[in-house]
């Protein structure tokens, strides 16, 4: 469907910025890997890597070698290179899918990648180093099925339709130099590139979520969109990173757009989530649910300060609406939040303990909290840009939410906002009546559904690694009795992939981002003591699976001993067992080697 707000975006093509090639010839040699572009549009572009030094270099690199060509394939984009150890690896696109178009431009989806090895150098190092590369190249193969990944060729997906309006329009621009560093997934990668100024190559990826349907009002053809872009300042996975740092980033920090196009209009409503912004940590340790800790530092003042400073200096007024438990651990939370934010005068706090409010899925009682926030959401607006291109209105503040994870409470709650604002948008340029909201409207309301339901999913599965919990609320408004079922099989996979996989998976977040840079003097990562240094999972699972055993030996009716003195040494030996593994629990489980916590 086109629409003349797509204007936007297609004016950065008009004004002649420099597009990314689309597709890419490798050739490989023995001594080199050479990328020629066979975009026509972009003709004539190419680059090579060295196969021993790792380094880049630009067209000049790549005269005929004398060596045979081994290979050729086609590639959709080069994310980047890194260095390690023994050379430098190339990440690149090996499939993609077009998922649909955001105002107007092409939004593809990385289906796959993989890293070509320029890693010459690796017979040269020592023993222990060669234990460490290994580890990092490990790491890289987690990073090849990172997913959520999203981008363009023709337009900038990190920046949201306002800003994208706002920005100047400059000829020769490349995409890169364009966007908001927090959402570049790849920032660090591209380093390389962009020092060698192959612009054309190089492609922003946003992690998050995009997804797009077409629906009618009215009878009338409209589109919906939905994108969720994840900040990479503290990147990291469910447990492993929690709270904010000392510069006041916080985890799982995402900004999420919802965009409405109809008959030339286009509106765009933004909210952002992120992690209670004190310095915090819930370390696993085998329990269901850790201990929450919250760190007594002395800048946790001017880390809340720095974070809302922030958002107000690109959002504009905040509202900060918590929604975690007022009893137990999360209610120690959510108290020294309030605390902090009574000395906070550029923002505002809420406190709404959704397991209180909406108890049993009673989804509907989330009117409390808009009756709480209704003005400032009123006011904050939504951004609005007329079919004559005029702009009707822009957005001028933001509702921040947060629960413990920022996942399926969160999903839920900025679900209802936005229902709320595109009832808003829609009654403003006259599509719905003063008595009509979008759930009147049979297949509007069902993509919106669908739309935020998915979102929540995709941001949950970069987070936590499974599917947000509460689902149905999003897409019925209540829960259903597979819905309970399908959350309780997804709690049971956070439990095993936080205690079990989750720090290889943060080293390589912490990789990729740039949070942990690898040097040759580096101390090894395997000088470690104790338990540290074992196989996490078949350790956890022996000595568990060996005290219950032991347990139930003396239970059977063949055996031909003192029933009684069996049962007192199986059951002192299974205890000894369970106090191993309670007291030395956070050892057994999957650590991260690269970064510390804050």
């Amino acid at each position: 469907m086109e629409v003349e707000g797509v204007a936007l975006l297609r004016s950065d093509r008009e004004c002649g910025f420099e597009r990314c090639a689309r597709e890419i010839r490798v050739e490989e040699f023995v001594d080199k890997f050479v990328f020629k572009s066979v975009d026509p549009v972009v003709p004539d572009a190419s680059f090579s890597v060295d196969r021993d030094e790792g380094v880049v270099r630009g067209p000049e690199g790549n005269s005929i070698n004398s060596e045979t060509l081994l290979s050729t394939s086609i590639i959709y984009g080069v994310l980047g290179t890194i260095k390690l150890l023994a050379g430098t690896y190339i990440l690149v696109i090996t499939s993609r899918e077009e998922t649909g178009t955001y105002c107007g431009v092409p939004v593809y989806y990385v289906r796959s990648m993989k890293f070509l090895s320029c890693n010459g150098r690796v017979s040269d190092l020592a023993s222990h180093k060669k234990r460490d590369e290994a580890y990092f190249v490990s790491l890289l193969r987690t990073v090849e099925s990172t997913s959520g990944l999203y981008y363009s060729y023709d337009g900038d997906l990190t920046l949201n339709v306002q800003r994208a309006q706002r920005s100047i329009k400059k000829p020769g621009v490349p995409l890169w130099k364009k966007a908001d560093p927090r959402f570049i997934w790849n920032r660090i990668l591209l380093e390389d590139l962009i020092e060698s100024k192959l612009d054309v190559f190089c492609i922003t990826v946003v992690q998050g979520s995009f997804h797009s349907v077409d629906a009618t009002v009215k009878g009338l053809p409209a589109k919906l969109s939905l994108i969720s872009r994840r900040c990479t300042w503290r990147l990291g996975t469910r447990m492993w990173r929690r709270g904010a740092d000392l510069e006041g980033n916080v985890a799982n920090f995402v900004e999420t757009e919802q965009v409405f196009e109809f008959e030339g209009f286009i509106s765009s409503f933004m909210v952002v989530r992120g992690s209670v912004p004190l310095i915090w940590e819930q370390i696993v340790d085998l329990s269901y649910k850790p201990r929450l800790n919250i760190i007594n530092h002395p800048e946790t003042s001017k880390v809340v300060k720095s974070h809302f400073q922030n958002l107000s200096q690109r959002y504009g007024q905040t509202v900060a609406v918590d929604l975690t438990d007022k009893e137990g651990d999360e209610g120690q939370l959510s108290t020294a939040f309030a605390a902090e934010m009574e000395n906070n005068s550029i923002s505002r706090y809420v406190s709404f303990d959704f397991h209180q409010f909406c108890a049993n899925g009673d989804f509907h009682n989330l009117e409390r909290l808009y009756d709480l926030i209704s003005s400032d959401f009123e006011k904050q607006g939504y951004f609005l840009q007329c079919p004559d291109g005029q702009i009707a209105g822009e957005q001028s503040g933001i509702i921040r939410v947060n629960c413990i994870d920022c996942l399926d409470r969160t999903n839920v709650t900025q679900s209802y906002m936005g229902k709320k604002s595109l009832d808003i948008q829609l009654h403003k340029i006259g599509v719905l009546s003063s008595d009509e909201c979008i759930s009147t409207d049979d297949d509007l309301y069902e993509k919106f559904r669908l739309l935020w339901a998915t979102n929540g999913d995709d941001i949950s599965l970069e987070y936590s690694g499974t599917p947000a919990l509460k689902g149905d609320l999003v897409r019925y408004g209540r829960q259903t009795i597979f819905g309970m079922l399908k959350d309780g099989l997804s709690a049971l996979s956070r439990y095993y992939l936080n205690n079990f996989q989750d720090g290889l998976r943060q080293d390589a977040l912490d990789l990729i981002s740039g949070h942990y840079l690898v040097h040759r003097n580096n101390p090894s990562l395997f000088q470690v003591d104790g338990f540290e240094s074992l196989s996490y999972l078949p350790v956890a699972c022996a000595v568990i699976v060996g005290g219950i055993s032991l347990t139930t030996i003396q239970s059977n009716p063949g055996r031909q001993m003192n029933r009684f003195s069996s049962s007192v040494l199986w059951a002192a030996l299974s205890t000894g067992v369970l106090v191993v593994v309670k007291v030395n629990g956070r050892q057994l489980c999957s650590r991260p080697r690269l970064c510390k916590l804050v």
